[in-house]
């Protein structure tokens, strides 16, 4: 059963940076892409970075320019770089890992989640 644990967040003041990281607890065997999505309360969650095995990256609009997505594939573990942090970026972030089985059926993995507080 794979699992995956979110550290990094905590509570920032406006301008201010934090690093998340996202690893799996187990080797998963194909994965397609690893990302990071946000909900904020009262909110849909939302996709904030997306980084494919060969390294290419697609951001929110919001996030363009201040967050940095990458991964190290040997480790299966995903970082996203927030900088310049403003009070809307907080929410509760969580990891998502698309991959496939043996069968090349899709799986989606989820963390439980890190909240990011950005105080104004």
């Amino acid at each position: 059963q794979v699992q995956l644990v979110e550290s990094g967040g905590g509570l920032v003041q406006t301008g201010g940076s934090l690093r998340l990281s996202c690893s799996a607890s187990a080797s998963i065997f194909s994965i397609d892409t690893m990302g990071w999505y946000r909900q904020a309360p009262g909110t849909q969650r939302e996709l904030v970075a997306v980084i494919t095995g060969g390294g290419i990256t697609d951001y929110a609009d919001s996030v363009k320019g201040r967050f940095t997505i990458s991964r190290d594939n040997a480790k299966n573990t995903v970082y996203l770089e927030m900088n310049s942090l403003k009070p809307e970026d907080t929410a509760i972030y969580y990891c998502n890992v698309k991959a496939r089985d043996s069968f090349m059926a899709p799986l989606i993995y989820w963390g439980k989640g890190t909240l990011v507080t950005v105080s104004s």
